[in-house]
């Protein structure tokens, strides 16, 4: 006990012998590191006057000096930048789910922009921007050169009024130009609809309606097929989703997990991560989920795929996520401006962090890319392969089936047509009917070997790929 005793007090002395030996260069240096400070601000005193006084034309004091603040902001990540009061009011009106533009998540990559993702429905998507996309030039401005906000401000304009755009996509040799007409953009954050046995719920972002919208969407189409015992599973759809806001993606994980952790946060310091845990109470009733996923899902989309797949609740279909796995606070300013800062990074709930990783599915699932060259595309359409198929059915006349009844009969067509349909959905969307043909065969196995099977396939490890599709 005597020997605990002096190594605590000898190491009390040591410390001791060590602050009185340190506090004097620390101070020191803590000074220097002031008027270093100090130095560098007086020095942009004087590079903002000698710029007041000489630059050739005029300058605006105020957008000097915001420009100032971005730049600092700007250097740090591409995420971070200050938001004068114009737009810091557009940022609050696009978080309620309304806001004017072309309907696209941007962010920057070596110089250019890079559509993360187009809106469902919105004038960017109709005009066929792709996630992955460079955004070049805009009305034939060159954007290299240009931080973030700069380059986006260009793109802004009247509803109604039509903005042309320089595209460089990856397999296309040139650039190419896009017209767009700018519009209001009105958010539908979920659209669910129903696929056979299976409920799909697509979620285009993370707003304040994002979990209401899903709760009762998820609601009307469960009640539509008479019951969750009806339903095979849920599709919940992801991709090109850019975000959004970190309390939803916390509540939309929270509607499928009934226990656990859904996310955490670490800032740079360690008393201010936090960490968010689910609530008892499953939407789906322990339903399999499949969750979609692809390069434009990105954010608060990479939070919910992450604690679904780390907590074994669904199974993971797609393509690699975006890799932003950082928060940003938005911080109000004097003058009704904002600052959009970087403050800390997320982590899945086995402590993983996606940050310029992404999400890696459990399936990996490309889209096959539909033919560029209509008249090679209309020429296929027109071979050998567009011919009818004849059946034994179709030959004049044929011998009836005596084996089944009237009713045998009409189900075996009612199911022809399912498949027919499925078929169609497979060349409209392979993905989606893919995550499908999973539910359906989830559905066959029943409950407990639905289970026993999709903690296998986690269990196997991430990457399993589909050789039959094409890579995008």
């Amino acid at each position: 006990m005597k020997r605990f005793l002096m190594a605590a007090v000898g190491g009390t002395l040591a410390g001791a012998v060590a602050t009185t030996q340190f506090v004097g260069p620390l101070l020191a240096q803590e000074s220097d590191s002031s008027s270093s400070v100090y130095q560098q601000l007086d020095l942009f005193g004087d590079i903002f006057e000698r710029i007041r006084a000489d630059y050739v034309e005029q300058v605006d004091e105020k957008e000097l000096i915001e420009a100032a603040i971005n730049g600092m902001l700007t250097s740090l990540d591409p995420h971070s930048s200050y938001l004068s009061p114009d737009d810091a009011q557009a940022m609050r009106v696009q978080t309620r789910g309304e806001f004017g533009g072309l309907g696209i998540e941007v962010t920057q990559e070596d110089g250019f922009v890079k559509v993360v993702s187009p809106i469902d429905g919105t004038p960017a998507a109709e005009a066929g921007i792709e996630a992955g996309d460079f955004i070049t030039h805009v009305d034939g401005e060159s954007v290299l050169g240009l931080n973030l906000d700069e380059a986006v401000d260009l793109m802004r304009g009247p509803v109604g009024s039509e903005i042309v755009i320089t595209v460089v996509r990856e397999g296309e040799e040139e650039p190419f130009d896009v017209t767009i007409t700018r519009d209001t953009i009105t958010l539908t954050a979920v659209r669910a609809r129903t696929e056979g046995d299976t409920v799909v719920l697509r979620v285009t972002t993370f707003n304040d309606q994002t979990f209401p919208n899903l709760e009762e969407g998820l609601a009307e189409q469960v009640e539509a097929a008479g019951g969750m015992e009806n339903v095979n599973g849920i599709v919940l759809d992801l991709r090109n989703n850019p975000g959004g806001l970190l309390t939803q993606a916390i509540k939309v994980s929270d509607g499928f997990l009934d226990a656990g952790e859904i996310v955490s946060t670490r800032s740079r310091d360690p008393q201010m991560g936090e960490r968010f845990n689910a609530t008892e109470g499953d939407l789906a009733d322990g339903k399999p989920i499949v969750v979609l996923v692809n390069g434009g899902s990105a954010s608060a989309s990479e939070i919910v795929a992450g604690a679904l797949q780390d907590h074994r609740r669904a199974i993971v279909v797609g393509t690699k996520t975006f890799g932003k796995g950082s928060v940003q606070t938005v911080m109000p300013l004097r003058g009704d401006g904002a600052m959009r800062l970087t403050t800390a990074r997320y982590y899945t709930p086995s402590g993983r962090s996606i940050q310029a990783l992404g999400v890696s599915p459990d399936i990996i699932v490309a889209q096959p890319r539909q033919p560029q060259n209509e008249e090679a595309e209309g020429e296929e359409e027109d071979g050998p392969a567009s011919l009818p198929s004849r059946t034994e059915a179709d030959l004049r006349g044929a011998l009836d089936n005596d084996s089944l009844s009237e009713d045998e009969i009409r189900q075996i067509e009612e199911d022809r047509a399912r498949a027919e349909e499925a078929a169609a959905l497979r060349e409209e969307d392979y993905q989606l009917a893919y995550a499908i043909d999973i539910l359906k065969g989830l559905a066959a196995l029943g409950p407990e070997a639905a289970r026993a099977a999709m903690e296998a396939q986690a269990n196997a490890g991430v990457g399993s790929e589909d050789e039959s599709t094409t890579e995008n």
